[in-house]
């Protein structure tokens, strides 16, 4: 048995929440078989797409950008968790699915933070 990490980035998860849904449905088979080939299986993802289009859509209500993120990873990780386990269903694999939101911490001072190539992510 292997462990494997999948990262899907957030322009691989579509524009749109239906989008997404549907492309997440779509990857959860190949996450499942992997997982029925006895591995044990994390997936990660990126979030800047989703973060820019929450912020951008919560910005007259003042809410911070954090919150925003918070946001992205809440529904990316449902999307995918709610994917994931209804395939396992479907093949009739006995395992768990859990959604964990993390946070970072950065230094401001990074010079990576110098010469900024595109606003999130």
């Amino acid at each position: 048995m292997s462990k494997i990490v999948i990262a899907l980035g957030g322009n691989a998860l579509g524009k749109t929440p239906s989008e997404q849904l549907s492309l997440v449905r779509e990857t959860s088979k190949n996450i499942v078989n992997l997982v029925e080939m006895g591995n044990q299986v994390i997936v990660s993802h990126g979030n800047g797409p989703q973060v820019g289009m929450i912020y951008n859509n919560m910005v007259s209500s003042d809410m911070p950008f954090a919150e925003c993120g918070a946001m992205s990873q809440g529904y990316i990780g449902y999307h995918l968790q709610q994917a994931i386990r209804e395939e396992l269903q479907a093949q009739n694999i006995k395992k768990g699915v859990v959604t964990l939101v993390t946070q970072v911490v950065v230094d401001k001072n990074d010079p990576a933070f110098t010469n900024l190539t595109k606003p999130i992510g």
